[in-house]
């Protein structure tokens, strides 16, 4: 999966780690075939914010110092709290069992193994109990939608809770799918070997039928309001994280509601392709909600400089989804492995380059915007 070369990073933290994301997106559709990779890889529309998402972050420059007396690295940083070992962490992404075999098991471990966090969605083919159960020491945060059905959100919850997830991270950019023409084309559908065993009720039987699309325009409350934000607090402890907020107006109102955290996400180019690039607005959004509250970010983040420049914007982590997904497909959770130590073996060398020491030292002095 990727090869080392003999250059040391500063600190003396070991060789660097030569990856090609797209190689290992190549390897990974070969192995899943068509039908899933046109599930994982698809966007909305003409897809034109796939593209957009990766793009819009060279549209702004590391601005780096110099004379800055930098000789050694450190990437650990906290999520609400949280102790991970650098500021990437898992994005939640659904059916990982279409990827490999082991799906979000593999996923999970090879989180734990590196110390960062994974956030498991709720469509996962896997049940949070077993995940909890195959990686024990890893951090953890259970994504939700608020269904319908509020009984079974309800329920989702009280499992969550049960078995050491430490936030939940609910969506709230699916009032209805997004046109995901790939999937329409391909004839996606979940196959009949795949379960999801984290929703009760008929979700699997109609993505069966249907595909995921078909589950989210019919079993998903539309009519999200801020008021569903307390709602969902007030079930456990466990703190809210707003996920797929494109608006500062919106993430304070969230806030306000009583989320800890935001999410900068437009789900992958996956719900409107006429969207912003999550790197076009995560600086408005993070400035706009200051010490309130953490923004995290995801969308389009393929290189540690990206990463670098999101926490240069105001994000606190960054979160990372289609690249742990072939990441998975091709090593299972030492595919996971292999990924994340690349990611922080770059971003070691990107800050380094940019002089500085700690992922609390990076500002927003750090980045700006490319000229035309």
């Amino acid at each position: 999966m990727h090869d080392l070369v003999s250059d040391e990073l500063p600190g003396g933290h070991g060789p660097a780690i030569d990856l090609s994301l797209e190689d290992l997106e190549a390897t990974a559709r070969h192995v899943i075939g068509e039908m899933a990779y046109a599930y994982f890889a698809g966007g909305a529309d003409d897809e034109r914010l796939l593209t957009g998402n990766v793009e819009a972050w060279a549209r702004w420059q590391l601005h780096p110092r110099v004379l800055a007396g930098v000789a050694g690295v450190e990437l650990a940083t906290t999520v609400l709290g949280t102790a991970v070992s650098s500021p990437v962490i898992i994005a939640p992404t659904a059916v990982q069992g279409l990827a490999h075999a082991d799906g979000e098991i593999a996923t999970a471990r090879g989180a734990a193994a590196v110390g960062t966090l994974m956030v498991l969605s709720s469509l996962a083919s896997r049940s949070l109990e077993e995940v909890a159960e195959a990686a024990p020491g890893g951090p953890r945060w259970m994504q939700v939608y608020i269904l319908r059905d509020r009984a079974r959100t309800v329920e989702l919850v009280r499992r969550a809770s049960d078995h050491g997830y430490g936030a939940l991270v609910l969506t709230v950019d699916t009032a209805v799918s997004g046109l995901r023409l790939r999937e329409v084309r391909g004839g996606v559908r979940l196959p009949s070997h795949v379960t999801l065993p984290n929703v009760a009720g008929g979700s699997a039987h109609r993505a069966h039928d249907g595909g995921l699309m078909a589950v989210v325009t019919q079993e998903f409350e539309p009519a999200l309001t801020p008021d569903d934000i307390g709602w969902l607090a007030g079930l456990s402890d466990l703190p809210v994280v707003v996920k797929g907020v494109q608006r500062a107006d919106d993430a304070l109102r969230s806030v306000e509601a009583g989320a800890a955290a935001i999410v900068v996400s437009n789900h992958g180019a996956r719900q409107l392709a006429d969207a912003p690039a999550t790197a076009d607005i995560v600086g408005e959004i993070a400035e706009a909600v200051g010490d309130r509250a953490e923004v995290y970010v995801d969308g389009g983040l393929r290189r540690a400089p990206d990463v670098m420049k999101a926490l240069a914007l105001g994000a606190r982590a960054v979160l990372i989804g289609r690249p742990s997904l072939w990441a998975l497909a091709a090593g299972g959770a030492d595919g996971v492995v292999s990924l994340l130590r690349w990611y922080e073996a770059e971003l070691r060398r990107t800050m380094a380059l940019c002089g500085v020491s700690t992922v609390g030292e990076i500002d927003r002095s750090l980045v700006r915007r490319a000229l035309p």
